[in-house]
């Protein structure tokens, strides 16, 4: 198999609520762009096993556990916070988080650019953020900046099991899908 570049780069992350996941097909609103992605970092947790018998390994076998996302970016407004956490942002700019919030289902988007110009197109399906850290710290003789991470644990969709798309310009059989993989959304073919 041919060498096709390493990823070297993110952008064009977005988000899209998930509206319905049922046996016919899921439905997802229309896409949104977060700006400023810094780093998309997922971490599907899975697990394998050997069954042991006549003194050695029988068989073995393996299954998919949590599926964490971190997702690192210049900045989360308040009024995308509310969206991504399910709370109320308040019309004066204030967003006030109640323990009593419930995340919405969503998915995530994004492409990595490779090193030979190519991309790698990503939807993480059907997942639920949490409250995110938030650290600030005082200026000093050099600049730091202070970006904003949220984490969220992923999910397979209940009526098809997939908990992630991918596209790769690379493959042999890739039908372009170029910008409308973030326009048509998580639910397109």
């Amino acid at each position: 198999m041919a060498y096709d570049g390493t990823k070297v780069g993110l952008k064009d992350l977005y988000y899209a609520l998930l509206t319905t996941d049922a046996s016919d097909g899921a439905v997802y609103a229309t896409p949104v762009r977060i700006t400023g992605a810094i780093v998309a970092n997922i971490n599907p947790n899975a697990t394998s096993g050997s069954l042991f018998a006549d003194d050695g390994p029988l068989d073995s076998t393996s299954q998919l556990g949590q599926i964490e996302i971190q997702l690192d970016v210049a900045d989360i407004p308040l009024a995308l916070q509310g969206i991504l956490l399910g709370s109320d942002a308040v019309a004066s700019g204030i967003l006030f988080n109640k323990a009593t919030d419930v995340p919405p289902w969503l998915a995530i988007g994004f492409r990595s650019i490779k090193s030979n110009g190519s991309y790698r197109y990503y939807w993480m399906v059907k997942g639920k953020f949490r409250v995110m850290e938030d650290n600030s710290e005082t200026k000093d003789d050099s600049i730091n900046w202070q970006t904003a991470s949220i984490m969220g644990q992923f999910v397979k969709r209940d009526y098809d099991e997939v908990w992630r798309k991918m596209a790769d310009e690379d493959e042999a059989t890739y039908v372009d899908v170029g910008d409308t993989w973030f326009t048509d959304g998580p639910d397109a073919p």
